[in-house]
């Protein structure tokens, strides 16, 4: 019997190991100001029948990466139902910079840094889409926390259809730099020290001032018990692609604070219900 568990655990790991691709440099040959540090890892879905495909934007303030629970957890969530996945190792600014504020003097990573790396995975993506065996026109982009703004940056501030998401989902988001709703860690590192001062930068990032007219389709999820970032800003995003008339769903639960990725454990009952949602919610969307 301990023989079949250990053989059955060995196979589990072994699964878990090479569901991930060797993670591409996005920036490899390009001038990039620390382009060495943004990585893309494919998450291929064998039972991906009609080509869907994530990029994946995990959180951490704009500071870090919660690379796990926001990051590969929720590429193979998403391999598990058949939907290929690309974590995205984009540019943050440091835990060096959060304790010593060097970018008073250097400038370290900060916006449009995030932007950049976001656009470049979603352009190299629809570039190798054949290889990959995936639909360029239904690759998304997820994200938790700060990288939902990240996600939410890439539907707002697309520049050409290369680059422009065919569907967004910010999962329990940074939305707004400003007060009084402002994530003011996310706000310090995404801008830097120096300009997180600046309204201009502060107006200019904050999302819910920038829904294009043509935004593509949103997935919103948060808590009202969020204890992070303020479940306000949700609110705000979603009134500003009411007025735009945005093809969205917005799903506001009452508990599960923040930082629950796709776990089956973290947050609640009811928070863990938006996987179903989303994947009830991307079905209709691509009809």
């Amino acid at each position: 019997m301990f023989r079949k568990l250990l053989i059955f655990s060995i196979l589990f790991l072994l699964v878990g190991t090479i569901s991930a691709q060797e993670a591409v440099y996005l920036w490899q040959g390009q001038d990039v100001h620390h382009g060495k540090q943004v990585t893309l890892t494919p998450f291929l879905a064998d039972n991906n029948a009609d080509g869907t495909a994530v990029i994946v934007c995990p959180g951490g303030s704009y500071f870090w990466l919660d690379e796990i629970n926001e990051g590969d957890d929720v590429a193979r969530w998403l391999n598990a139902n058949g939907i290929s996945a690309f974590v995205l190792r984009y540019r943050v600014a440091g835990f060096r910079e959060f304790i010593w504020h060097y970018r008073r003097v250097f400038r370290g990573n900060q916006h449009p840094d995030m932007l950049d790396d976001a656009q470049q995975a979603i352009e190299y993506v629809k570039e190798h889409a054949e290889e990959y065996h995936i639909d360029p026109n239904k690759l998304g982009i997820m994200g938790f926390s700060a990288g939902g703004h990240l996600s939410m940056s890439a539907a707002c501030f697309f520049t050409n259809e290369e680059n422009r998401p065919a569907f967004a989902a910010p999962i329990y988001p940074v939305v707004t730099m400003n007060e009084p709703y402002v994530h003011e860690r996310s706000r310090r590192a995404l801008l830097g020290d120096r300009r997180c001062k600046n309204q201009i930068m502060r107006d200019s990032l904050s999302l819910e001032r920038h829904v294009p007219d043509d935004c593509p389709p949103i997935f919103l999820v948060n808590c009202i018990d969020d204890q992070v970032v303020d479940y306000q800003n949700s609110v705000l995003l979603d009134s500003a692609l009411n007025a735009k008339n945005i093809e969205h769903k917005y799903i506001q639960y009452q508990t599960g604070g923040h930082g629950f990725g796709a776990s089956e454990t973290r947050g609640t009952e009811e928070s863990r219900q938006w996987k179903n949602e989303f994947l009830e919610w991307l079905d209709e969307v691509k009809r």
